[in-house]
C-alpha cells in the first residue's frame, strides 16, 4: 500500500519532525533529495526558473563534492540547501556514531540548519541529537517518483489532494532523470493551474 501522505498523528508521534507548515497561502514546500546530479538537476533548475518558484534541495555531500559547480548554481538562484548525510546513509541501518559523523562531515563542509534523513528514517535517539542544531524535515507528500510501478497518471492524481503549507519530496538523481523530465513539467503544470507556487524552507517558516 502506497502512502502518498503519512497519518496526521505523526505529528504528535514525532514532534522533533517537521511533515508540514501551517499556512493559508497557496503555498507548499517543493523539496529533492539526492543530488546534485548533472543528469537531471540543471533540467529541475531549469523548469523552477520557468515557473519563478523557489525549492529545498537535500543533498548528499560526497554529490556536493564532485558537483560543485551544480551546487553553487543552486545557491546562486535563491533555493536553500539541506543535509542529506555526506554518504547517504540508513539511520536503522547504521551505528549512530557513524551516522552522526557522516552528518556532522556534511556541515563542516557546507552549513545548513536544515536536514532530512536519508529514506525518510532515523532512529529517536539520533534525531534527538541532530534537533539540537537543525530542523529535521520531513514531508506530508510523498510522490514516489523513485518507484517505477507507481505510474506517473497515478502520481498526479494523488498530487490533487495536495494542500496549502504541505512539503512535497521528489528526487533529482540520475536513476529517474528520464521519468522526472517527463513527470515534472507535467506536476507543475497541475501545480500552477491549482494556483499553487512553490518556496524553498528557511528556519525561519514555523
Amino acid at each position: 500500500m502506497k502512502l502518498f501522505k503519512p497519518p496526521r498523528l505523526t505529528n504528535w508521534v514525532f514532534p522533533r519532525l517537521r511533515w508540514r507548515f501551517s499556512i493559508s497561502e497557496q503555498v507548499v514546500f517543493i523539496t529533492f533529495d539526492d543530488g546534485p546530479n548533472p543528469e537531471i538537476t540543471p533540467f529541475v533548475l531549469d523548469l523552477l526558473k520557468e515557473y519563478n518558484w523557489k525549492a529545498t534541495f537535500f543533498c548528499v555531500g560526497e554529490n556536493v563534492r564532485k558537483y560543485p559547480e551544480l551546487f553553487r548554481r543552486i545557491l546562486n538562484e535563491g533555493h536553500t540547501v539541506g543535509n542529506h548525510t555526506m554518504k547517504h546513509l540508513n539511520s536503522i541501518k547504521t551505528e549512530n556514531e557513524l551516522y552522526l559523523e557522516s552528518f556532522r562531515e556534511f556541515e563542516e563542509t557546507y552549513p545548513t540548519k536544515l536536514f532530512r534523513p536519508p529514506y525518510g528514517r532515523i532512529k529517536p535517539s539520533v534525531a534527538k541529537e541532530i534537533a539540537k542544531t537543525h530542523q529535521i524535515i520531513m514531508w506530508s507528500w510523498l510522490s514516489y517518483d523513485y518507484d517505477l510501478s507507481v505510474s506517473n497518471e497515478r502520481i498526479l492524481s494523488e498530487a490533487k489532494r495536495i494542500k496549502p503549507g504541505e512539503i512535497l519530496v521528489l528526487h533529482d538523481n540520475s536513476k529517474i532523470a528520464e521519468r522526472q523530465k517527463e513527470l515534472l513539467p507535467q506536476l507543475f503544470r497541475q501545480l500552477k493551474e491549482a494556483e499553487f507556487c512553490s518556496e524553498a524552507i528557511s528556519v525561519s517558516v514555523s
